[in-house]
């Protein structure tokens, strides 16, 4: 039984119960009796039981089972590989992964053939298993919900409480989830800091990573360097022109829009605005390589300036028009949240709308446009495409908004694209750039 049919049958025998449920107290009520909740809490109440206890212990098992299967499948593999590990027992499980997905590449070895064959056998008994033990937690949890059906259950309450549960699990996985992502993170960039010292990287001004330290064809000898300083004086510099660009227009936009359009001009200039956080940035990066970094390079050189064809001043004020809807629709939002009697109060004192506006309105919406402005930055920072067509990839310690550079998202992306050997301080690093990226702007 697959895990959708499993899903489909739990989900068949919640719904029964919470019918049946729900049907025994209507018949109940209509001859008199008197309960504590409303008939749809007795129905829920036993949906819930039937359901969720169920699928709890079904992710588990699924998660156990793998790591099971992962484990015992290495009493298959040749002792050199085991005498090796790392990347070799990686390649490993793959192969014999492959065989249980029914991909095959050649002819695989006979330990390869043995591993899969036994993998295969221990997935159907663990799945034949798992599906009686679920389904029959589900009977029983949902028989149990049920005979608790009388006139003095509190099944509101119950159900309140699951609903408490249940927003308390939503909120401690995406705790754990971010807490993974940063100690994923911090344990490649540690290994990175094992092969390159971490002065070098923080405080070093070149970064040219493409040689591993041997000599190759035509690189003469070169030696890697890993200086962080030019990616990220590149991400201040076109993350500044965004803000730049993006602060006063999508600021004055959310002012106009909320003290001073018609609801006419409001309800239609504000779609069209927000159409722009629709726009894929790919679009945006060929309007910046194509469009707005060929015109600034013509106008530099008209006035006698050197303008590199790709520059951060294209790559950020493109930037800039992307993030405008962030800072304009939130910032509305805000404004319009302010009470109207702080307004009243600053007519009844004689002010104008400027006045209230400048004086009354914008002061008591601060921390919200301060969170506005604070999402288009981490917005900015975190933009790639623009950057790689716009800007380009040179990594250049240079604040000259004319000049090519590079930022620390578009470095990643280059350093991971294909296929990467994770044993290497080229392909490490991209994790000690993420590692200071979530650093930085709490220091």
């Amino acid at each position: 039984m697959t895990l959708t049919s499993l899903l489909i049958i739990l989900t068949v025998i919640s719904l029964a119960f919470y019918f049946i449920a729900k049907r025994t107290v209507l018949i109940a009520r209509s001859n008199g009796q008197v309960f504590h909740s409303l008939p749809n809490y007795y129905g829920l109440w036993a949906g819930s039981l039937a359901f969720f206890p169920a699928v709890v212990v079904l992710i588990l098992w699924s998660i156990i089972d793998i790591q099971l299967f992962q484990s015992w499948v290495r009493d298959f593999y040749p002792p050199e590989i085991l005498a090796a590990g790392g990347s070799q027992a990686i390649v490993a499980l793959a192969k014999v992964e492959n065989i249980v997905a029914g991909i095959r590449f050649g002819e695989p070895e006979a330990w390869v053939l043995q591993a899969g064959d036994a993998w295969i056998g221990w997935a159907a008994t663990s799945t034949m298993l798992k599906s009686a033990v679920v389904l029959g937690l589900a009977t029983v949890c949902g028989l149990i919900a049920y005979r608790q059906i009388d006139s003095d259950f509190r099944a509101r309450n119950g159900v309140e409480k699951l609903i408490s549960y249940g927003l308390i699990a939503a909120s401690t996985i995406a705790i754990l989830t971010t807490i993974g992502i940063v100690l994923s993170v911090l344990f490649e960039t540690i290994r990175f800091f094992q092969l390159v010292p971490p002065t070098d990287f923080i405080f070093g001004t070149e970064w040219n990573p493409q040689f591993e330290g041997a000599e190759r064809a035509g690189s003469g000898g070169g030696e890697a360097k890993y200086g962080m300083l030019p990616m990220f004086a590149g991400t201040l510099l076109i993350s500044s022109i965004a803000i730049i660009v993006a602060v006063p227009v999508g600021l004055a936009s959310a002012v106009y829009l909320a003290e001073y359009a018609s609801p006419k001009v409001r309800s239609t200039v504000k779609p069209l605005l927000e159409i722009l956080a629709g726009v894929p940035t790919v679009v945006y990066g060929f309007f910046a390589a194509l469009t707005v970094a060929p015109a600034i390079k013509g106008l530099g050189e008209s006035l006698g300036l050197t303008v590199a064809s790709e520059s951060a001043l294209a790559a950020g004020l493109v930037m800039g028009v992307m993030i405008i809807p962030f800072v304009s629709s939130l910032s509305d939002d805000v404004i319009n949240a302010v009470p109207q009697s702080l307004r009243d109060a600053a007519y009844g004192l004689g002010s104008t709308k400027s006045e209230t506006t400048r004086q009354v309105v914008l002061p008591a919406a601060l921390p919200g446009i301060v969170a506005a402005v604070i999402l288009a930055v981490s917005r900015a920072v975190g933009e790639t495409m623009i950057v790689v067509m716009a800007a380009g990839l040179a990594a250049n310690l240079s604040f000259n908004p004319l000049d090519a550079v590079t930022t620390v998202t578009s470095q990643i992306v280059t350093i991971l694209v294909g296929d990467q050997e994770f044993e290497s301080a080229k392909t490490l690093s991209a994790f000690a750039l993420s590692t200071m990226l979530i650093i930085l702007p709490w220091v």
